[in-house]
């Protein structure tokens, strides 16, 4: 059954609001965490997204109790729980392995830690079965592991993490093990789920496109903080800085100049995001489809053009040398050697100071 024939179930109590104030993590000389401070409100769902080594999983294994802070205060419900134990705080928990017993049946995989809990047989069962129902693999509760796909194990992963019925689900790297179309499949179901249930979320990803498709905000992290934490739009649309343009979507790293608080670039005047700059050289970063083919635009000639299906996306190279990609309607054919014109839409940019 999909998860769209299934019956609502609200399977828990509302989420819990979660703050992590100041945490800061080493790990033998080295600080994985620098002072994080983050804010989940009940229900939300907040996704870290960052590169390897950024700290995020560290952040979410802290939450969990699985790793001891060395400073700072974790809340659950306004409640210090640093010094509780990862048992004690109502938090379920779904890794990149699925780290299902091997000799036991989907229905004992889900009922176990409502064993470990000394929850009568009856009960286990019906809430054993309710969870089944929510990630749609009932008629499978008699199967093995090794009789179920990687999205199925998933999601009996997920199910498991779901029937004790905590108010803070915690994600780490759960679809990058998963192929690309069962990915977006599973990611669109926790997502629903999530919606569904209103519990309180926190979901480690390094993949732009997963975090930007299922958060409600998403904080980016580098060096062990957080550069920034914004709705998808925000972050896309408004990012503070270099890194933050770099890593969320593609942009064009493309020389400008800096004149009385405008930038001058593809020659059009634009507004600045960030902060305000010294007038000289700046590095704009503009997103691929904020360039537009335009007869009366400036003059690049085609380097190449790839079909994605529902766009193309094609390199051009300028007058002076400079590589741009950019993203247009599949109708716009281009051929490589082609002389095309672009033009450059939208009324700000985000630019970052460049040597002279």
């Amino acid at each position: 059954m999909s998860l769209l024939e299934t019956s609502p179930i609200t399977i828990g109590a509302p989420g819990a609001t979660v703050e992590l104030q100041d945490v800061v993590k080493d790990y033998a000389g080295h600080r994985a965490l620098t002072g994080v401070n983050l804010s989940i409100k009940p229900g939300e769902f907040i996704a870290l997204l960052g590169p390897s080594g950024c700290g995020k999983t560290t952040a979410l294994r802290t939450l969990a109790g699985l790793e001891q802070v060395n400073g700072g205060h974790i809340l659950i419900d306004g409640k210090d729980v640093v010094d509780v134990p990862a048992n004690k705080r109502d938090i379920g928990m779904v890794f990149q392995a699925y780290s299902l017993f091997p000799h036991m049946t989907v229905r004992e995989n889900v009922e176990f830690g409502l064993r470990m809990r000394k929850v009568d047989a009856v009960k286990r069962k019906a809430r054993a079965t309710e969870a089944l129902e929510l990630v749609g693999l009932e008629q499978l509760a008699k199967r093995y592991a090794h009789q179920l796909s990687g999205g199925q194990q998933q999601r009996v992963a997920l199910a498991r993490a779901l029937v004790t019925r905590p108010r803070v689900l915690l994600l780490d790297e759960p679809l990058s093990a998963l192929d690309a179309k069962v990915r977006v499949q599973l990611r669109d179901e926790i997502r629903r789920i999530q919606t569904e249930l209103g519990i309180t979320t926190l979901f480690v990803t390094h993949d732009q496109e997963e975090a930007l498709a299922v958060a409600d905000r998403v904080a980016v992290m580098r060096d062990g903080n957080i550069e920034q934490i914004g709705t998808p739009e925000e972050l896309y649309t408004s990012p503070v800085s270099a890194f933050v343009a770099n890593f969320v979507g593609l942009s064009n790293q493309v020389p400008a100049e800096l004149d009385g608080g405008l930038v001058t670039v593809l020659g059009k005047r634009l507004e600045l995001i960030n902060a305000p700059l010294p007038d000289g050289p700046v590095t704009a970063f503009v997103r691929p489809e904020d360039v537009v083919l335009d007869p009366k635009g400036i003059a690049a000639t085609v380097i190449t053009s790839s079909f994605l299906g529902s766009l193309r996306r094609t390199q051009l190279r300028l007058d002076d040398g400079f590589i741009l990609s950019i993203q247009h309607d599949v109708a716009e054919a281009l051929q490589p050697g082609e002389l095309a014109h672009l033009r450059l839409k939208g009324k700000r940019v985000l630019a970052s100071p460049r040597e002279a």
